[in-house]
């Protein structure tokens, strides 16, 4: 009995090796008391509030006083309380990230706005462009209606003596244009995601490239060389990576020593505790090493690819589906991008520096390309009839010179490590 006893606990402490579950008893372990309720589940608690609330919200037990009598008020209602109800099963059962701070709830709630926005662009890529510009409208009332062309390069010059109140006139309004700012920060946190500043360049120059690739179908992307170079890359650019970068050096240098909140001595000790748990809970060092292989070089040349397309994609989206700039839907797909881009860079780097033979992309970075594609396939479909012009001769040679180079260069890489490798093998 005692050996059966024995081998009996072995295999349970074996399996619970293989599930994660004494990393968790020991992490249940070490939480502070003030923040343990935040890590105890409560599923069936949730599940009895949350089957009140749908009572409440839906009117169940009161029919015929709580319906609105408006089909598309009650459509809407049973929309929205359909995307509360995936998200509440998201926040309390859906698969943990790499990611535990300030809580995997968070990350598990980010999962399923992923879900939803790719199931409601799929919905989309099934409409025609008309039906698809006024079905925006239910998104936000001010959508549907045809957007004015905006260049900023109608007017390049730099000095403009016609002007007498200000001869600096095209220099200013783009210097001061309400989109510098979100260029830095943009900048500023894609340094933070990536932490690799060559590649970050790679990135920047990248993005000015494709809107010097696309400016004859893009008014936006029609900017003058001075705004391209100076102000985009020299500047913006430049000042989010440097800033990113900094942010980067300083959490990597930090020592983390993780102390709970009721452990702190004082009011202020309590409070940077607390306003540290949006911070990261440790800082993994980001190994890209584009050149380490032909492979791994594509493999990073994957994730500029993708970068660059869901950056492309924000301009041709907003032209198709006549999105004007300031529309509060831009900034929320961009903040949804930003929190789907955090756990997808981990996952991606993890892939890449796994030395398993089996293995397999993490569930945000499955999803972020996933999002990516159908993006592309609306912007697609849409823009059909929608850009007359076609690509510049020039551009296509350029691109096509770029293709030929780059694959040459893979193709004599290979085979050089290839030679090298016999060599050794003899």
């Amino acid at each position: 009995m005692e050996l059966n006893n024995a081998r009996r606990h072995r295999r349970r402490d074996h399996n619970a090796r293989e599930n994660g579950e004494m990393g968790s008893l020991a992490t249940a372990d070490e939480l502070d008391p003030w923040t343990a309720w935040a890590y105890k589940p409560r599923t069936i608690s949730l599940l009895l509030v949350g089957a009140c609330f749908l009572i409440w919200a839906s009117g169940a037990l009161d029919p015929q006083n709580s319906s609105p009598g408006d089909i598309v008020t009650s459509v809407k209602r049973g929309v929205w309380a359909m995307i509360a109800v995936f998200l509440a099963y998201c926040l309390l059962q859906a698969p943990s990230t790499v990611l535990i701070r300030p809580h995997p709830a968070i990350w598990r709630l980010v999962h399923g706005m992923a879900v939803i926005y790719l199931v409601a662009l799929t919905f989309l890529l099934f409409q025609n462009r008309d039906d698809a510009r006024q079905f925006m409208k239910f998104l936000h009332p001010d959508l549907g209606v045809e957007l004015p062309e905006r260049s900023y390069g109608a007017d390049c010059q730099i000095y403009v003596p016609e002007n007498p109140t200000n001869r600096f006139k095209n220099v200013y309004d783009t210097l001061f244009d309400e989109f510098v700012l979100a260029h830095i920060f943009g900048w500023w946190g894609k340094a933070i995601m990536i932490r690799n500043q060559p590649l970050l360049w790679v990135l920047s120059i990248g993005f000015e490239l494709m809107e010097l690739t696309f400016r004859h179908m893009l008014p936006n992307f029609n900017e003058c060389w001075w705004d391209s170079i100076i102000l985009d890359i020299l500047i913006c650019n430049w000042f989010g990576i440097w800033a990113g970068m900094h942010t980067v050096r300083y959490f990597d240098g930090r020592t983390y020593e993780w102390v709970g909140i009721s452990r702190q001595p004082n009011i202020i000790g309590k409070v940077k505790r607390t306003l540290s748990q949006f911070t990261p809970a440790h800082w993994d060092k980001d190994e890209w090493h584009p050149l380490l292989g032909p492979w791994r070089f594509i493999q990073v040349l994957c994730l500029c690819i993708v970068f660059l397309t869901v950056e492309l994609n924000t301009f041709f989206l907003k032209f198709c589906l006549w999105i004007p700039p300031r529309n509060p839907l831009i900034a929320y797909r961009l903040i949804l991008w930003w929190l789907i881009a955090i756990p997808t860079i981990r996952e991606y780097n993890s892939y890449l520096q796994d030395r398993k033979p089996a293995k397999k992309v993490g569930t945000f970075c499955w999803l972020s390309v996933a999002i990516c594609i159908v993006e592309l396939f609306i912007c697609i479909k849409f823009g059909h009839g929608l850009f007359p012009k076609s690509m510049p001769t020039s551009l296509v040679i350029f691109w096509s010179s770029i293709g030929t180079a780059l694959l040459i260069f893979l193709i004599v890489w290979s085979w050089q490590l290839h030679r090298t490798l016999r060599r050794k093998q003899q």
